[in-house]
């Protein structure tokens, strides 16, 4: 799968190859491949797909519009396929084959569906922290101008938390106009700079905002979870609807626990590094939050380390009992209190 092509793959029940087909990724190209499929394999078909949302979104699109079912192949599987098989090399002829076999061989991959809901927060927060990050970015290299200019005035060495707001910049816009010298030039430059930028980050913000409470009011009612942490659990979800469990959530997020066998360590479990890292680290702000601030998921984090879990071992425990909570939660299912799932849960 590139940007420019999409090879196919068509295979029988034992997974040998009975058909390819390369076309371009465009819509055009997508009907083509609808049509050879139906033509030579009939109508009831299931099309895998390496799950690579920035290549793979638009082919997943169209052949959900055409009525087609689809279901997603972690990279990961595919790799392992293609490692295991006979043809050695790689190639798109080898990775679809590849893809189309991983398929056969799990038969509970999750299954796409098109949630434009989700996508447009998605896109909306991926589009604030690319902006926070570069206003991040462009204060680290303001305050090294001005420490060039005046390493030792106060008024030419605001913090950065205070470089977020309107005063505090306009206060510095008025002692860089009676500096002189190539750093106050750049300075000023990049000050209009963070002027023009911040206003479009707080303005998503309140974007996001209100459209997390109108779609998920539920969540942002759970504790530590703020407007933008639900949005990016949101958005990197993309449909709660096709996880068949809270285990199968854990997983794709990452929190599920590994068993280690060995040793002295039976019985424990070790850090899971696959999963969806995005949603792993929104779990785990809600997680830490929650043990700042007490309550219930303080009190399962003290259980947890009482047992004779280590802090990092009781963390992990409390971010898989939260996916199971958000989990819940986004199913609409939840009980009356939001924060009595976790009791629940502990």
């Amino acid at each position: 799968m590139h940007k420019r092509t999409h090879t196919f793959v068509a295979v029988d029940e034992g997974g040998r190859k009975v058909g390819e087909l390369t076309v371009k990724a465009v819509s055009k190209g997508h009907d083509k491949a609808i049509c050879w499929a139906r033509e030579r394999f009939g109508n009831e078909l299931t099309w895998a797909i390496e799950d690579c949302r920035h290549l793979s979104a638009r082919l997943e699109l169209d052949l959900l519009e055409a009525g087609e079912q689809v279901v997603r192949v972690p990279a990961k599987l595919m790799a392992e396929q293609r490692r295991t098989a006979r043809t050695r090399g790689k190639s798109d002829p080898i990775d679809a084959l590849a893809v189309a076999r991983a398929a056969l061989r799990e038969p509970d991959l999750p299954i796409a569906s098109h949630d434009e809901e989700s996508r447009e927060l998605k896109l909306l927060v991926d589009r604030r922290e690319d902006l926070v990050g570069e206003r991040t970015r462009m204060m680290n290299r303001l305050r090294w101008h001005l420490h060039r200019i005046a390493p030792g005035d106060p008024a030419g060495n605001p913090a950065s938390k205070a470089l977020k707001r309107a005063k505090t910049r306009r206060q510095l816009a008025a002692w860089l106009a009676g500096q002189a010298g190539i750093d106050a030039r750049l300075a000023r430059d990049i000050l209009a700079d963070i002027d023009r930028v911040t206003p479009v980050i707080d303005d998503l913000e309140r974007e996001i905002t209100a459209l997390v409470k109108t779609r998920a009011p539920e969540l942002v009612q759970l504790p530590g979870c703020a407007a933008l942490t639900a949005a990016k659990i949101l958005g990197e979800t993309a449909g709660i609807d096709r996880f068949a469990s809270d285990a199968k959530y854990a997983m794709h997020a990452g929190v599920a626990p590994i068993p280690v066998w060995s040793g002295r360590t039976r019985g424990r479990v070790r850090h899971n590094k696959s999963g969806n890292r995005q949603l792993n680290a929104a779990l785990h702000r809600i997680a830490v939050t929650q043990i700042r601030l007490g309550g219930l998921g303080r009190a399962y984090y003290d259980k947890r380390l009482a047992a004779g879990d280590s802090k990092t071992e009781a963390l992990r425990c409390l971010k898989r009992r939260l996916a199971r909570v958000v989990f819940q939660t986004l199913k609409n299912n939840p009980s009356s209190d939001v924060a009595a799932g976790l009791a629940t849960a502990a």
